[in-house]
């Protein structure tokens, strides 16, 4: 059985979840959501890794979707994405920021 999965946040991290799911035959990604990255910018994200070479095979960017050898994956830029399309499992690899960047001392907790 493949296990769907839903990529959020397309930095390093996501780009290799995704690399690794594609050379995987249980593994399938139905979306990838990321707010702070254009699609153009994905596709050459995912052909040139600077860790992991060039992607074998193709990438491009086709209505609005990632294709990468013939399977398209849809793209969207929002940070929260409902589960749908029979996602089984999300994968959230989005930045937060801290609680609050204030000296403990102010917040009167030493």
């Amino acid at each position: 059985m493949m296990v769907k999965i839903r990529v959020n946040g397309f930095g390093h991290i996501g780009c290799l979840v995704t690399r690794a799911a594609f050379n995987s035959d249980k593994v399938d990604i139905v979306t990838i959501s990321d707010p702070f990255i254009d699609l153009k910018h994905m596709v050459y994200m995912f052909q040139y890794d600077s860790t992991h070479g060039k992607f074998k095979g193709t990438v491009k960017a086709e209505n609005g979707k990632l294709v990468l050898n013939g399977k398209s994956i849809s793209i969207f830029q929002e940070r929260v994405l409902p589960t749908s399309n029979g996602v089984m499992l999300v994968l959230s690899m989005l930045w937060s920021p801290p609680v609050s960047s204030l000296p403990r001392r102010r917040l009167g907790l030493t």
